[in-house]
C-alpha cells in the first residue's frame, strides 16, 4: 500500500467527485510514481510527478487518445491530466491484467491489431512527425513536420541523440566517426525504401503492453506520424512478445522485403537513447550497427 501526496490525494478528490480510500504501488517507469487508486466510484490507475518535465503528462495523455481514437488495439482512457500543479498527475482508466486462457488468441489480436493501426492511420497531409513535441522517457522528441523520411530519421531521431550523447561524453572520438559516418550515408541506405507516415506507439516494448485476457492494451506511448519499420524493429529489439504475434503482424499487413536488412539501422534510435540513459553498457550495441552498414 503506499501513500498519496496529501496535495494529490486533495486534487483527486476533486477530480473524481470520490475520496481516494486505498492506494496500491505499482511501476511508474523510470521517472514516475504510479498506483491503483480505489475509490467508492470504481478503481483508477495514477501517476504523477514532483519534478515533471514540461507538458509532460499532456503528451502522453494526447498520444493515449490518439491511439484511442484509432481503435485498433484497447487503450485506457484518460481521465484527467494536470501538469500545472505540484505534483503533477494524470488518471487513466484502470484495466485489470489478466493471463489468457488462450496465448495463442491473444498473439494474433495483438499482431492484427497492431497491422491495423499501422495500415489505416495514415498521417493526414503525407508528412512525417506530429504537431507537437513529445517524450520517449526522460528524453525530449523532435516531431517536426517533415516530407521524407530518412530526413526525418536523421534530424529528428538519430542527430538529437547523437548530440546528447557527446555532451554527456559518451561518444569516443572513434564512435563519434561510425555514427557520423552513418547518418551522411542515410540517404544511400533508407532513400528507396517505400516509407510511409503512419501513427505508431512510438515505444512499443514488452513493457508497454499488458494482458487483459485475450486482448492487449497497450500504454506509455511516444506517438506520431512515422514509418512503420521502426516500430517492427522497436518490438523485436529486446523480445518478450508473445509466440505468434509477428506472424499474425505479417499475414494481416506484410512488411517489405527490405525489413530485415534495414532494422538494425532503425534499431539505432532506440538503443541511442539507452546509451544516453543507462550508459556504456549500449556502447557496443550502437557501434554494432554501425558497422554492419560501413
Amino acid at each position: 500500500m503506499n501513500r498519496l501526496p496529501e496535495t494529490l490525494r486533495a486534487e483527486l478528490t476533486l477530480t473524481l467527485h470520490a475520496e481516494p480510500v486505498r492506494t496500491f504501488t505499482t511501476s511508474g517507469g523510470m521517472i514516475n510514481h504510479s498506483a491503483v487508486v480505489e475509490t467508492a466510484a470504481g478503481r483508477y490507475f495514477v501517476k504523477w510527478n514532483d519534478t515533471p518535465l514540461p507538458h509532460l503528462f499532456e503528451r502522453e495523455a494526447d498520444g493515449i487518445r490518439r491511439l484511442k481514437a484509432a481503435n485498433a488495439l484497447r487503450v485506457p482512457e484518460v481521465i484527467a491530466f494536470r501538469d500545472d500543479m505540484t505534483p503533477a498527475y494524470l488518471v487513466l482508466e484502470y484495466i485489470e491484467s489478466r493471463e489468457p486462457r488462450r496465448a495463442d488468441l491473444f498473439a494474433r489480436r495483438f499482431g492484427e491489431g497492431l497491422a491495423k493501426l499501422h495500415r489505416e492511420q495514415i498521417s493526414p497531409d503525407s508528412r512525417f512527425g506530429l504537431d507537437s513535441d513529445n517524450y520517449l522517457g526522460v528524453f525530449h522528441q523532435k516531431n517536426a513536420w517533415t516530407e521524407r523520411w530518412v530526413d526525418f530519421y536523421r534530424e529528428c531521431r538519430l542527430m538529437p541523440q547523437i548530440a546528447l550523447a557527446r555532451a554527456r561524453g559518451r561518444l569516443p572520438a572513434h564512435r563519434e566517426r561510425m555514427l557520423m559516418s552513418l547518418a551522411d550515408r542515410l540517404d544511400d541506405l533508407l532513400g528507396d525504401m517505400p516509407a510511409q507516415p503512419v501513427l505508431i506507439h512510438g515505444d512499443l516494448w514488452s513493457g508497454n503492453f499488458l494482458c487483459a485476457g485475450e486482448e492487449a492494451v497497450i500504454v506509455d506511448p511516444a506517438v506520431y506520424y512515422g514509418d512503420r519499420e521502426i516500430e517492427m524493429a522497436f518490438v523485436l529489439l529486446f523480445g518478450g512478445f508473445p509466440t505468434g504475434f509477428l506472424e499474425a503482424y505479417q499475414s494481416a499487413y506484410p512488411l517489405d522485403r527490405g525489413f530485415r536488412y534495414r532494422m538494425p539501422l532503425h534499431q539505432l534510435y532506440a538503443l541511442l537513447v539507452h546509451l544516453n540513459q543507462f550508459g556504456e553498457q549500449y556502447g557496443a550495441d550502437v557501434e554494432r550497427v554501425c558497422k554492419m552498414y560501413a
